[in-house]
């Protein structure tokens, strides 16, 4: 037991989003970052998100993360990927060039979420002719494109075995990695865990008062735990990134919040707890 332990310490690799922390600029995050122990971040240059790095030269955030000894695992994010239009393909390009440009590793790509398409036969085909468009775009600039299914009713995407699905039908194995949101995957109902195909895990609230386990409400999710030991045993070595909802952001002590989260799960993974 105690080596089980040990293997899931070492494996266990946080990393912080943006959005967890909308108001600094670039270079206070990655200091943030560090203070926390931590050299894996998420970044956000989305003109609808609340994104420190937007209009930031990509050169600029690259020397910045250089500097601070940060490693850009994405940038966040084309919106609406699955909806492939002239338009989409122009910004997923724009996109790319800068998650390369800054030295990021990857895209995130998230799905219509506005419950425009009912029809069960339409999503997935959409989705394999985005991912067969996009492929070329992350292939020539040595990005990988994470999936985030999103587990609202209104989303277009809710489940990540259709999201596996449509990566094995464009062959996509070595350009796409599926996102495992522990709220959506709560909220999808979802009980596959696709360990070998996942690139990046968010640890993330769940805006329902019987999920919060913790006064500031940082680490929501009653099934947090038990999700992660899942991912770890099932052979899951990427990072674990701070993905936390709008109440965090009020928080005098953020930093603390974020400290005190990560000792938390940890606790948890050895002792069992349901965090």
């Amino acid at each position: 037991m105690k080596e089980t332990h040990s293997v899931r310490q070492a494996t266990l690799r946080f990393a912080l989003d943006h959005m967890a922390t909308p108001g600094l600029d670039v270079g206070t995050f990655f200091a943030l970052a560090r203070d926390l122990g931590l050299t894996d971040v998420q970044i956000r240059n989305n003109p609808c998100s609340k994104a420190a790095v937007r209009g930031k030269p990509p050169a600029d955030v690259r020397s910045a993360a250089a500097e601070a000894g940060i490693t850009i695992i994405s940038v966040n994010a084309l919106q609406r990927f699955n909806e492939w239009t002239p338009a989409r393909k122009a910004e997923a390009s724009k996109l790319a060039d800068y998650a390369a440009a800054c030295g990021a590793q990857a895209l995130m790509l998230v799905p219509a979420n506005d419950g425009s398409w009912s029809a069960n036969g339409e999503r997935p085909g959409n989705l394999r002719v985005a991912l067969k468009a996009l492929k070329p775009i992350l292939q020539s600039r040595g990005l990988i494109g994470l999936i985030e299914p999103l587990g609202f009713q209104t989303s277009s995407l809710r489940s990540k075995n259709e999201a596996a699905k449509a990566i094995a039908w464009v062959d996509g194995q070595s350009v796409f990695r599926l996102v495992h949101d522990t709220f959506h995957h709560t909220l999808a109902g979802e009980t596959s865990f696709f360990c070998d195909l996942t690139g990046l895990v968010h640890i993330s609230g769940i805006n329902d008062p019987t999920f919060w386990i913790h006064p500031d409400r940082i680490l929501g999710g009653s099934d947090n735990c038990s999700q992660i030991r899942a991912l770890l045993d099932g052979g899951y070595t990427g990072p674990f990134s701070l993905e936390l909802v709008e109440e965090v952001h009020a928080l005098n002590d953020s930093a603390g919040a974020f400290a005190a989260s990560i000792d938390l799960i940890r606790h948890g993974l050895l002792t069992r707890v349901p965090v």
